[in-house]
């Protein structure tokens, strides 16, 4: 969800001085402006103490903001700068205005852009999560990047075994299979490749052991973080997998009280794009916003939900009737995974668990209702389907 916004005409009445900040590893380049002109613009080490000192000695007496775009610097600056008391927007870049026709770009002209788009309102801030969620998020992202990993490892030895004319064991992926691939006979070459294949595969899933024990270490360890996981996994078709995912991108459940319960779904890109004019409305296919890998595995979750829970069951089947056969099921299971967004954000705000209530129409899914594993994001490997349940 966004963080700090500021609207046009109102940003003018709060602010006297204006900063745009264009960071690299090294250094920053800043543009001062005022309501009027562009005053100034500099460069300094990359260090938020830096901007502070300049602030303080040349704009004593004035109400000072600050503005950067994100980048893989992360927020460093923002600590910095806020805890020093300056208010201060991390700008996603794609929202940052771009005059059409420029054709010049450096670090001056970016900060100028960056200092006039934040004096007229233009910029919203992404949302900044505290330390411990971003701890947390350290440990999702390792989590799902061994996972990528892992699965690109078993199509590489499928994608050999094919190439070289050996039939794959039959079967799931197991133990077994492993000891199989092992004894292959094959030369020397196919040999040392299958091998080192085998072995990135064992290092990766014991990596991720490790990894999932550390998570999990990790929120046992956080009171806050082990309550709020608790209410999220009351709710039907979501487990540690997505319960973390979920509080390691929302963040602290405090900042939730400022925003509506639609702004989840937004967050979280599930909600529908829309091209209307007058009296015409034309809504689209979701805007697919934000984090993609969770959103894949809140619709996932969707799937085990409606299993467990009559009244999203009855709500899915409801939004399956209205349309056709070969969308239906998609659009309803994204339905229901964004009305999972709305208690998401109920139970997390007001700090309690979830509890399922008895439907009075419910009926259980016929066979055409039900397609397991699909998701707009593309095709879920089972075991990751698996884990998000």
């Amino acid at each position: 969800m966004p963080g700090l916004s500021f609207h046009q005409g109102s940003t003018l009445g709060q602010y006297d001085i204006f900063s745009g900040l264009d960071v690299d590893k090294k250094s920053i380049t800043v543009t001062y402006a005022d309501s009027q002109q562009i005053l100034c613009s500099l460069r300094v080490p990359y260090e938020a103490r830096h901007l502070i000192a300049y602030v303080r000695k040349h704009f004593a007496d004035r109400r000072v903001i600050f503005a950067y775009e994100a980048g893989p610097t992360g927020y460093g600056l923002y600590d910095g700068l806020t805890a020093a008391g300056f208010p201060c927007l991390i700008a996603p870049a794609s929202m940052i205005p771009v005059a059409p026709g420029q054709r010049v770009k450096n670090n001056r002209l970016d900060s100028k852009k960056i200092a006039i788009a934040l004096r007229n309102g233009e910029l919203k801030s992404i949302h900044v999560p505290s330390p411990l969620y971003r701890h947390l998020r350290h440990l999702t992202k390792q989590r799902d990047l061994l996972v990528r990993q892992i699965t690109a490892t078993k199509i590489r030895i499928k994608a050999l075994c094919l190439f070289e004319g050996m039939a794959f064991p039959p079967g799931k992926w197991s133990r077994q299979v492993i000891e199989q691939l092992q004894r292959f006979s094959c030369s020397e070459a196919v040999r040392f490749r299958l091998d080192g294949l085998l072995a990135a595969l064992e290092f990766n899933q014991r990596q991720l052991l490790q990894t999932m024990r550390a998570l999990r270490r990790f929120c046992r360890q956080e009171e806050e973080l082990w309550r709020c996981l608790g209410y999220l996994r009351s709710i039907p078709g979501i487990g540690l997998i997505v319960g973390t995912d979920l509080l390691a991108r929302i963040g602290d459940w405090r900042q939730l009280a400022g925003h509506k319960v639609s702004q989840l779904g937004s967050f979280l890109g599930l909600v529908p794009t829309e091209h209307s004019t007058g009296e015409k409305v034309h809504r689209g296919s979701i805007n697919r916003a934000g984090d993609r890998r969770l959103r894949s595995k809140l619709i996932q979750s969707a799937w085990a939900a409606i299993r467990k829970d009559p009244e999203l069951l009855e709500f899915y089947q409801a939004v399956y009737k209205r349309h056709s056969p070969n969308q239906a099921a998609r659009k309803a299971i994204v339905a229901v995974a964004r009305k999972l967004t709305g208690r998401i954000f109920a139970i997390l705000k007001e700090q309690r668990a979830y509890e399922v209530r008895p439907a009075l129409r419910s009926r259980p899914l016929t066979a055409e209702e039900i397609r397991p594993g699909e998701s707009l994001d593309g095709p879920q490997k089972q075991e990751e389907a698996q884990r998000s349940s």
